[in-house]
């Protein structure tokens, strides 16, 4: 009759297996999923991915960004919201704070952190003096291939056909963006439509737009959407965007 194993031996083998499947669940806990309740409760307290991801430190508690070079979210389309989201997890947007940040929210989570920023009323400020709309807003440049802007995001920046508000927006960070998309840095939009706009602008049409963005006043916003809401609206980059004809016909 063989010698049975010692029951310290037995723990020894049977501990890696255990472990091994431990680590195969990736469900939330009862502390993380009351820490992702809500939208708001992930933008207080940074969901799962703890306080060091909440949304608020950079984006502040009323979604309107730091008016330096972190965005407003509040009022922001859903879809777009939602889609950021997703490409900064998956790195299809890659960003050094972003993509930590998303990556450590379920779906699920995103989703409702996105559905609590686009149901925030937008902040309401006046129009700073002096700041006029840029000609090339609604005008593009045809010469230089670079449709109208107001084609894609509103005569006064407050998005259309799904495509995200950009009123309101640091200049700093529109700026930025502008470059990311110029060098393929950034390269989630739709159909390439603002690496095609982006790349022809000059640095004096690029800081123009900029200044006027971030100045512009905002309308009201139009989403009708609750702040916990957890369905997945129609991201803005599978929508059919309006773009403007080609200066070649293309």
């Amino acid at each position: 009759m063989p010698n049975l194993a010692p029951a310290s031996l037995l723990r020894s083998l049977l501990w890696p297996v255990l472990l091994g499947v431990a680590g195969c669940d990736t469900s939330y806990g009862t502390t993380d999923q009351r820490l992702s309740a809500t939208g708001e409760v992930i933008a207080m307290g940074g969901g799962a991915g703890g306080a060091a991801n909440a949304c608020f430190t950079c984006h502040g508690l009323d979604g309107g960004g730091d008016g330096i070079s972190v965005p407003r979210l509040a009022g922001q389309d859903l879809g777009y919201l939602q889609k950021q989201m997703e490409d900064y997890a998956s790195g299809l947007r890659a960003d050094p704070v972003m993509t930590p940040i998303a990556r450590s929210l379920s779906q699920q989570d995103r989703n409702r952190v996105a559905a609590y920023y686009a149901a925030m009323p937008a902040p309401q400020t006046d129009q700073a003096s002096g700041i006029v709309r840029p000609l090339i807003w609604t005008g593009g440049d045809a010469e230089r291939g670079i449709p109208s802007c107001a084609s894609c995001h509103g005569s006064d920046g407050q998005g259309a056909g799904g495509q995200p508000a950009v009123a309101r927006q640091p200049a700093a960070y529109t700026i930025e963006q502008i470059a990311r998309f110029q060098s393929g840095e950034r390269r989630n939009d739709p159909r390439g439509v603002m690496a095609t706009a982006a790349h022809a602008l000059t640095p004096n049409q690029t800081q123009a737009i900029a200044d006027w963005l971030a100045a512009v006043p905002l309308r009201p916003p139009e989403n009708d959407i609750q702040p916990d809401q957890t369905a997945v609206a129609k991201p803005a980059g599978t929508r059919e965007i309006r773009r403007p004809e080609r200066s070649d016909g293309g």
